[in-house]
């Protein structure tokens, strides 16, 4: 395999081509050079947004059911009072 592909073939696998240990090195080195974006709440919101519409697009979203929307919601109640 030539250099190119191998690096067309890293492209195609994004994220997966990286260890996780060398993703995690890279995140911290992001934080301690200052580099690293953090979100205002605002921006996390429009981001998750964008991100379930888009997995609703493909169909790989989850579809709570009535009964799992219940539970989650009594969870989260529960982890508030805490």
């Amino acid at each position: 395999m030539s250099d190119n592909e191998k690096r067309r073939e890293a492209g195609r696998k994004g994220g997966e081509s990286v260890s996780e240990e060398q993703h995690r090195k890279a995140g911290h080195m992001a934080h301690e050079k200052g580099t690293a974006h953090e979100f205002s709440s605002k921006e996390a919101r429009k981001a998750g947004r964008k991100g379930g519409e888009v997995a609703h697009e493909k169909g790989t979203a989850h579809e709570f059911s009535s009964k799992e929307a219940r539970e989650a919601g009594r969870k989260g109640g529960e982890a508030r009072r805490e």
